[in-house]
């Protein structure tokens, strides 16, 4: 990869970029000493207002349910036909889950595609799902640029 340099993604190409859903890896912080809590996710984007959502598996016994009122960090890259493209966005998770159905926040998550990927060991039918929107403190993306 020599010759490489990066230059920013304006907003256009980062909206392009990330269109109304994909997936990425959703980032908790776990502490001083401790690596960050990671998983892959499928995400839903908003480009105005710039909102990610997302639909995660949080069964009763599972060890995420510590992290979610952490600061989180999302990332979404992908090699596209005009190179590498990123995006990492930084702030707090909101819990839709006990939203009433007419909440803005909830109403936005009609205009979102997030994929169902199967990676659970019941249908996902089964698994229990909560919603949570990232109304993100910081985003920025970056473009692979040939010199």
């Amino acid at each position: 990869m020599s010759g490489l340099r990066w230059l920013q993604l304006s907003a256009a190409e980062l909206n392009e970029f990330l269109g109304d859903g994909g997936t990425g890896v959703l980032s908790f912080s776990a502490g001083h000493d401790e690596p960050p809590f990671s998983l892959p996710v499928s995400y839903g984007y908003l480009a105005d207002p710039g909102h990610f959502h997302y639909r995660l598996a949080v069964p009763e016994d599972s060890s995420k349910e510590r992290f979610l009122d952490r600061p989180v960090s999302f990332v979404v890259h992908d090699h596209t036909d005009a190179g590498w493209r990123s995006v990492v966005a930084t702030g707090e998770l909101d819990d839709l889950t006990e939203l009433p159905y007419e909440a803005d926040a909830l109403q936005e998550r009609w205009g979102v595609d997030i994929p169902l990927v199967d990676i659970f060991e019941e249908p996902p039918d089964d698994v229990t799902f909560r919603a949570f929107r990232l109304d993100a403190d910081r985003v920025t993306g970056r473009k692979e640029v040939q010199s």
